[in-house]
């Protein structure tokens, strides 16, 4: 690779990198080309990347960012996955092909500021995502006012149950 092409990847690494929200990287090696074809095409679908980078460009773009302590990581060969938009989507995936390509191996990765090892890309996987934690959310702002209708119609509900009780009491003498 050529100074002039390496500034360019480079470039856009740091691009990429700079609003990212989490990365998973994992060791690819061994891995026939159309497995790797597949594992593209369902990060491109889940909205994610999934890059082979050179680790040494990878450590010159971090340098003197957040994401610095990821370096440690960059041994061997390297898949690095990330996302901007959901930060267990990459998680998810990449956890997903490596329980169904054995040679596909999570090395760790980086999310809210800190490094992650293996178990910590799991636990990474297992939060909820954006559209549960909307639904969560609508459904606290939905609690209170349903109750409090609840409550208004609660008394004059009991009032009409009252009656009938009483209309069929007397009814029945």
């Amino acid at each position: 690779m050529e100074r002039a092409e390496k500034e360019k990847v480079l470039g856009e690494i740091k691009e990429a990198f700079q609003d990212v929200v989490s990365v998973v990287i994992a060791d690819y090696k061994g891995i026939r080309v159309p497995a790797v074809t597949a594992m593209r095409e369902d990060f491109r679908k889940a909205g994610c990347h999934y890059r082979v980078i050179k680790n040494s460009l990878v450590k010159i773009a971090v340098k003197g960012s957040r994401m610095e302590p990821i370096t440690q990581l960059m041994v061997g060969s390297t898949a690095v996955m990330w996302s901007t938009e959901s930060p267990q989507a990459p998680a998810k995936l990449a956890l997903k092909w490596a329980a169904a390509e054995p040679k596909f191996v999570i090395k760790g990765g980086f999310f809210d500021g800190q490094m992650l090892d293996a178990k910590g890309v799991d636990s990474l996987s297992k939060l909820p995502g954006k559209p549960e934690l909307q639904a969560s959310l609508l459904m606290t702002f939905l609690a209170a006012p349903t109750d409090f209708v609840r409550t208004i119609i609660a008394a004059p509900q009991n009032f009409a149950y009252l009656l009938d009780a009483r209309k069929r009491g007397l009814e029945q003498q």
